[in-house]
């Protein structure tokens, strides 16, 4: 039961943690409502769910181990996330904002759900992650079950948060979207996901 609660509390820390989900899923609820933001949280979902099922089956290790497959994901994460982070920049550079908040739309909602599963599924990291952290609390001859549940955590409590996102930036959405707030909100969005970009290409 000990070792169930250190790797919840493991999860749960870095859940927490800000990453290009958090920002890019907060600035799609920001700018175009709640809808846009749940579909982001969503297509975000669906690539760490995908992502855990391929740890727990073996696939995994095997795209870590296959060089070329890891670094040509590493490198379309790291240009999704440098596109991502030249989109808030050119916002704020801009600062062509309307007053009015947009609302969120089919469109928009597709458009987020594609942003959201892109940026988790071009993130190799996650499956370095998973293989570190769930041999230290899942038996090697552990049933699937076992190692599902626990590659599952990950997903299920981050939507959890992202969800408490989207809902938040839904009450703050009248104050954050003030032009002045905003163009200082895109220019830290914009340097977070190139600073994480960078990040991502320099990890050995």
């Amino acid at each position: 039961m000990a070792a169930t609660w250190t790797f919840l509390v493991v999860i749960i820390g870095i859940v927490l943690m800000p990453g290009a989900d958090f920002m890019l899923t907060l600035r799609n609820a920001l700018l175009a409502g709640r809808r846009a933001g749940f579909a982001t949280l969503a297509g975000v979902g669906v690539a760490g769910i995908s992502q855990a099922v391929l740890t727990s089956i073996g696939v995994g290790a095997l795209i870590v181990r296959v060089q070329p497959l890891f670094l040509a994901i590493k490198w379309l994460g790291l240009a999704y996330l440098l596109w991502l982070a030249c989109q808030a920049l050119r916002s704020a550079w801009r600062g062509e904002y309307a007053d009015a908040p947009a609302e969120s739309t089919p469109r928009r909602a597709r458009r987020g759900f594609i942003q959201g599963f892109l940026c988790n599924a071009t993130n190799p990291k996650i499956f370095l992650f998973f293989l570190a952290l769930l041999p230290q609390f899942v038996a090697p001859d552990a049933p699937l079950v076992s190692w599902l549940g626990h590659a599952l955590a990950l997903p299920a409590l981050g939507s959890l948060w992202l969800a408490a996102v989207v809902l938040a930036a839904e009450r703050l959405r009248s104050i954050l979207l003030r032009p002045r707030v905003r163009r200082g909100f895109d220019l830290a969005c914009g340097g977070m996901l190139a600073a994480l970009g960078v990040r991502l290409a320099t990890a050995n």
